[in-house]
């Protein structure tokens, strides 16, 4: 009987070792979820050491200098909801820079809006062509992702190509971030955000400026969305007041330049 346990032991340790070889989860548990605790009173929001030793291994950034009250806006627009055209007055009115994350369906379905973005100086940033979980990609499908993307940016509009990326969901892997630095493309994440992504669920304009002066911090990079209303109209009173505190916008560019001693390659 002894040799049947034998035989049953390594039976078993050979599916735990063809398991560890193969297991289907394995990519998954690679990749990360961003967060970070939000700023209160405006200090500076803390995605903690680990993270902050990842992101500064690869160039990638979610905040500018605590020591400037300088404010970067961000819009991640999948697809055109109605809203964008008030944004875009806004920007225009207060001057203030921003940059727009771009699906490809967003470039080939408003190809008018974003030439109205390239032409008032606002940075478009790649947030791949068909938004999927980027980390759980090969490398060919991520190159082809990103291209593809600038691809259809350069058939529609007078840019050839992106240099600032943005993963959809926040989902990420240190992979995905030194495969991206290959390619010329610098991941950049943000550090204030808040749920304003469902266009049938609007929480209102005293909401989203609320959410947007409670979280507010010098260097902040903010995450917004623009399938409802609640942006497009808290944004001329949180610009205002923003101002008011003392607050100026810059550009994801002039951070960059200024800030982070990790230069670009195209290939």
């Amino acid at each position: 009987m002894w040799w049947r346990h034998a035989l049953a032991i390594v039976a078993s340790c050979l599916i735990l070792v063809l398991g560890f070889l193969f297991n289907p989860f394995q990519a998954d548990a690679e990749s990360l979820n961003w967060g970070f605790q939000k700023s209160k009173q405006e200090k500076p929001a803390q995605a903690g050491s680990a993270f902050d030793v990842i992101l500064k291994k690869y160039g990638a950034f979610y905040k500018g200098s605590p020591d400037e009250k300088v404010l970067y806006l961000t819009f991640d627009n999948g697809y055109e909801n109605g809203y964008t055209e008030s944004i875009l007055d806004t920007l225009k009115k207060e001057k203030v820079p921003a940059t727009f994350f771009l699906t490809g369906h967003y470039v080939e379905s408003a190809t008018d809006l974003v030439n109205r973005m390239i032409k008032e100086g606002h940075e478009i940033g790649n947030h791949s062509y068909g938004h999927p979980v980027m980390a759980n990609l090969s490398e060919d499908r991520m190159k082809e992702e990103w291209e593809k993307f600038d691809r259809v940016l350069a058939e529609h509009t007078k840019l050839e190509r992106t240099r600032f990326v943005r993963p959809p969901k926040g989902i990420f892997s240190e992979n995905l971030l030194a495969y991206g630095n290959e390619l010329g493309y610098r991941h950049v994440f943000w550090s204030v955000a808040f749920v304003d992504w469902y266009a049938d669920q609007p929480k209102g304009k005293a909401y989203a400026y609320q959410q947007l002066m409670d979280q507010m911090h010098p260097g902040a990079i903010i995450l917004m969305h623009t399938v409802a209303s609640d942006n497009s109209e808290a944004l001329p009173d949180f610009i205002r007041d923003a101002k008011a505190k003392g607050y100026s916008f810059g550009s994801l560019e002039t951070l960059y330049n200024q800030a982070m001693d990790f230069p670009l390659s195209f290939h």
